[in-house]
Parts: C-alpha cells; structure tokens; sequence
C-alpha cells in the first residue's frame, strides 16, 4: 500500500544533499544547440532523456539563469548532441563562459530539418522542435519532438559520474 506523505509534514532536502546524491545519477553528456533570429547558441547538459516514442519526444532541462536562456526561449528548435570521449573538451567549452564563437568554431557543424546545429562528430544526435516549455524550480523543461536523428555507430559514449567525465562502452548487437 503506498502512502502519501503530506506536504505538512515532509522534511526539505538541502540543495546540498540533493546535488550530491545526484552525482551519483550517471549521465549522457550532450551539446544542445539552438540558431535562429537571436543567432546561435549552445550548452552542456546531461539533464536529457526520453518522454515518448510516439511522436518521438526528449526532454532537455535549462537553467532560467544560464547564459543562453534568453535565446533557447526565442527559438524553437534544438539539437541535443551526444558526445564521445573524444570530445570531452567541447563539454568544457559549451559548459564555460566562452563566446558563443569559441564554441561553434572548435569543431565542424551542419543543419538539418530544423536548422539547429548538429555536431558533425556527435556519437548521434536528435534534430526536434521544441513543442512545449514547462517552469519547473529553477529551470525550463523543453518537450521537444524529434525531427530528424544522425547516428554514428562508432565510439563510446560520454558520461558524468561522480563529479567526473568517464567513457561507457557502447554495446552493440
């Protein structure tokens, strides 16, 4: 039987229990990109997963104080961009406070359905519409539909874990 604990009587986490039990949530890393009338622009996240196969729908979560706010919220496409290993520094770069230039010109990137940014050398990447935005504490949640996906079957996939990035085998059948 599940019980219900009321709102009343239920303990607030700290903010500082919350983060580090959630360093122990492994995670995808990604480079989600945007581009439209406000230019483009791009983030690391690994606050990205799957809502639904039908339509084909992710969620990514962006901070209402981030850099890129502003921007992601005129735009209404995104790319979220899976890296492997070998792009660990783009995850710096995209996670840092370096211009929007420095970021899109260490690396090769081309367009497809929606016009958002898709990393040529992603282990594989979701081109979506975002289709509805959700205030959730100190963050948006972008329900996004998936457009188009380019897939690269080499490689492993980067992972956050512990405070620290980490290469998961990628298992094929």
């Amino acid at each position: 039987m599940n019980t219900l604990i009321s709102h009343k009587t239920r303990v607030p986490l700290s903010k500082q229990r919350y983060r580090e039990a959630m360093s122990s949530l492994a995670a995808a890393v990604n480079i989600v990109t945007t581009d439209g009338p406000m230019g483009r622009a791009g983030f690391t996240a690994t606050a990205v997963c799957s809502v639904s196969d039908e339509p084909p729908t992710l969620l990514v979560c962006l901070n209402r104080n981030a850099s890129v706010y502003k921007t992601f919220n005129t735009h209404d496409n995104l790319c979220v961009n899976t890296l492997s290993p070998e792009l660990r520094s783009l995850s710096d770069l995209f996670g840092g406070k370096f211009s929007m230039d420095d970021r899109f010109n260490a690396t090769s990137w081309f367009t497809s359905v929606t016009g958002a940014p898709v990393l040529k050398d992603a282990l594989i990447s979701f081109d979506c519409i975002i289709v509805e935005q959700v205030q959730a504490g100190s963050h948006d949640v972008l329900l996004c539909q998936v457009q188009e996906i380019n897939h690269n079957n080499n490689g492993q996939c980067l992972i956050y874990y512990q405070r620290n990035y980490h290469g998961l085998s990628q298992v094929l059948p």
